[in-house]
């Protein structure tokens, strides 16, 4: 299986509450273009799994806008920034029991860095900017493989 683990935008520093930060217009269009750039990679997405945070429930909202998704979406309250990667990862191995081929998973720090680590031992926790994303894949046994972590700075414009 394939799990595609992306931070959420650019959010403001603002409001009521971390839960309602909402993304920021760059957020947003950031979010919009690492879809777009997926959509060229032909990524067969058949999973979602978001965090109930407002800024990552934008950021899929702002990726739906560039790319076609299923609509087999769950939101976890697991997935906020102090989640525990390791139950994360027991929930990303019973979806893979189930048949899923390919999970986007839209989250926090720093829950996406230790979650990369829970999957790949072998990596150290990895930083990421707003609306970066991490491929890893991960076998029925054994241990996740990062594939690739793309900042969108890097994409072009």
């Amino acid at each position: 299986m394939q799990v595609l683990i992306m931070r959420h935008g650019e959010a403001m520093l603002n409001a009521a509450s971390d839960a309602l930060r909402a993304l920021t217009a760059n957020g947003r269009e950031t979010s919009r273009h690492m879809a777009q750039w997926l959509n060229q990679q032909n990524v067969q997405i058949d999973h979602i799994l978001v965090s109930p945070y407002l800024r990552a429930r934008q950021t899929l909202e702002a990726m739906r806008e560039a790319l076609t998704l299923t609509l087999n979406e769950e939101v976890l309250p697991e997935l906020t920034p102090n989640g525990e990667a390791e139950w994360v990862s027991d929930y990303l191995q019973r979806l893979q029991q189930q048949g899923v081929r390919c999970v986007l998973l839209v989250s926090h720090l720093p829950l996406v860095g230790y979650l990369v680590a829970e999957l790949c031992p072998a990596e150290a926790p990895p930083m990421f900017a707003p609306a970066e994303i991490a491929a890893v894949e991960l076998p029925t046994e054994g241990y996740g493989r990062l594939l690739w972590q793309l900042n969108p700075a890097k994409l072009p414009r």
